[in-house]
């Protein structure tokens, strides 16, 4: 298995214009299949011969036409003269760039290859100090099958025109679901007058005279209105009655007194009076009729998440079942011979992080997959396992790219399957592909590396499934950086973060240590992911952010007083 960069890309047909043969709809979907897949490229599929076939993978330099230019690679170093790194290579495993706080405090820190001393001087930002200006963006030289982060995302969720037919089930089974039609009540909420405190429900002005209910013992103290009882007795102008809190309100009375805002007395004459040290104004403590909602009014849009709060909602509204998307179907098949299932990695083999990783966090996007399948480098067997796939969402890891023993494109063409995404500028996770294996079933292809894998789950694998379940998606999330990062010259970058609460600015992101595309130790401690613009961004500067499918915080890796890149760099 290997992790490096694509070997290639879709060249021109010979003799041909760059644009020649290409329909320009107008519409980026389209336009970005017609830029990955070429004209006149027919299926092939096996034991098939066709006249036409996709234009055949070529070196980068040589597709791109542009006398040669040398593309970026991991490893190599940058143009000369490029001000991001001046006589030193970036790779996407190295931390921030000499200079970034993050990289150390002083000379020859890991990070700071270059011996140039740390960063002493704050960014610009909510601290006021100086931030040394951004360096000028290089000349753009895009990879020709790469195409931006933003579009790969549109064109993973355009990738499913209408999900499965919705299916009705009992509440408890729709959980975790996407509802297919609006939530709208059955009924009133409340449906009558409900206590909203224990006390008394009183008519009038006090003092009051204490009723005892229908049928109750004249003996002792009145057991009152119960929740889940219905009074017949028309509570009289002067006179009171017990009432539990979510009762329903004998017609009537005024007001609920709170219990600990009244006293009974007994005066010489006989019977029980309820005082109040101040009037009860009318209405106090009663939930009237319909103050949640009224019979009709929609609760909730299609396409929200049956979360256990809506089956509560639900309930209260009326419901005993749901209409819902079905959850999709998903396979993770993890390529590689050098993987181990267990124990410690030796004699050059290593621990397979993905399958561990990726079933659950499918699972916390409601998607039903059984365990990883380990497959061997084997171009019959990933052929033989995709072919005999029934699952809506194939997700493989590693192979992507164009080594001796990455079979994934060619077992794609091989299946006559639709390559939608070849290639996206975002870092890590350049060489990460989507694929429409036939109507309604799709392949993301996901680098071999860890937290290349986590890039490619983000950007293609999860907008693809919220469109297979209906999900709204949601708007863009900005939150300000708590300290600068160093981005890529022409790509963008996901980079792990935690929030941070600043007493004085308020919520703010947090960059991690551990972002190189083998690692996995930063989104272990994150929150989020941080899309980082070609250039870089500086401290106080809004970003979106990319939550991950669980509660912010749950991750035990990080406390504001961890030892994050933040703290380490001095900023205050």
């Amino acid at each position: 298995m290997s992790d490096g960069q694509p070997g290639g890309t879709r060249g021109e047909p010979a003799g041909a214009a760059p644009d020649e043969g290409r329909v320009r709809s107008g519409d980026p979907f389209d336009d970005a299949l017609a830029l990955v897949n070429g004209p006149g490229q027919a299926r092939v599929r096996p034991g098939a011969e066709a006249a036409t076939v996709r234009a055949p993978y070529v070196a980068r330099g040589a597709a791109a036409g542009d006398g040669g230019d040398a593309p970026y690679t991991p490893g190599d170093p940058y143009t000369p003269g490029d001000p991001y790194t001046p006589g030193d290579p970036y790779t996407p495993d190295d931390p921030f760039a000499p200079g970034d706080p993050f990289a150390s405090d002083g000379p020859g820190a890991p990070g700071n290859r270059s011996g140039a001393p740390g960063n002493s001087t704050g960014p610009t930002g909510p601290t006021g100090a100086e931030d040394p200006p951004p360096p000028p963006a290089p000349s753009p030289s895009p990879t020709p099958s790469a195409i931006p982060w933003h579009l790969a995302r549109d064109i993973a969720r355009g990738a499913v025109t209408e999900p499965p037919a919705p299916r009705t089930s009992a509440l408890g089974a729709a959980l975790g679901r996407t509802l297919a039609a609006p939530l709208t009540a059955l009924t009133d909420l409340p449906s009558f007058d409900t206590s909203a405190m224990d006390g008394w429900a009183v008519a009038g002005p006090g003092p009051w005279r204490l009723d005892h209910p229908s049928g109750a013992p004249e003996a002792g103290s009145p057991p009152g209105i119960l929740a889940g009882h219905a009074p017949t007795d028309v509570l009289l102008d002067g006179h009171a009655i017990a009432i539990a809190t979510g009762a329903r309100i004998p017609s009537g009375a005024t007001a609920v007194l709170r219990s600990e805002h009244g006293e009974v007395r007994a005066p010489s004459g006989g019977g029980r009076r309820l005082y109040a040290p101040q009037p009860v104004p009318p209405g106090q403590d009663i939930r009237p009729r319909g103050q949640e909602c009224r019979r009709g009014d929609q609760l909730l849009p299609a396409g929200a998440l049956v979360t256990p709060a809506v089956l509560g909602l639900a309930a209260a509204a009326g419901y005993d079942e749901l209409t819902a998307h079905p959850r999709p179907r998903a396979e993770v098949f993890v390529l590689g011979d050098e993987l181990l299932d267990h124990g410690l990695p030796q004699e050059g083999r290593i621990r397979d992080a993905l399958g561990p990783m990726l079933v659950p966090w499918l699972h916390a996007l409601g998607v039903e997959t059984p365990g990883a399948r380990h497959l061997a480098d084997d171009a019959d067997t990933l052929y033989a396992a995709l072919a005999d796939s029934t699952a809506d969402v194939v997700i493989t890891t590693g192979g992507t790219a164009s080594g001796p023993v990455d079979h994934v494109h060619p077992t794609l063409r091989g299946l006559g399957a639709e390559v939608l995404v070849d290639g996206v500028a975002v870092r890590p996770g350049h060489p990460m592909l989507l694929a429409r294996l036939a109507p309604g079933r799709h392949l993301v292809g996901l680098p071999g590396n860890p937290l290349a894998a986590v890039s490619g789950m983000c950007t293609l694998a999860e907008p693809l499934l919220c469109a297979l379940v209906g999900r709204r998606p949601a708007p863009p999330y900005r939150v300000p950086l708590a300290a600068p990062v160093h981005g890529h010259p022409h790509d963008t970058r996901l980079v792990p973060v935690a929030y941070r609460d600043d007493e004085r600015y308020g919520l703010m992101a947090a960059p991690l240590r551990f972002h190189g595309p083998a690692m996995l130790r930063g989104i272990a401690a994150a929150d989020a992911l941080a899309v980082v613009p070609p250039g870089g961004a500086r401290r106080g500067d809004e970003l979106e952010l990319l939550e991950l499918p669980w509660p912010a915080g749950w991750s035990a890796g990080w406390s504001p007083d961890a030892p994050t890149d933040w703290n380490a760099s001095g900023e205050r």
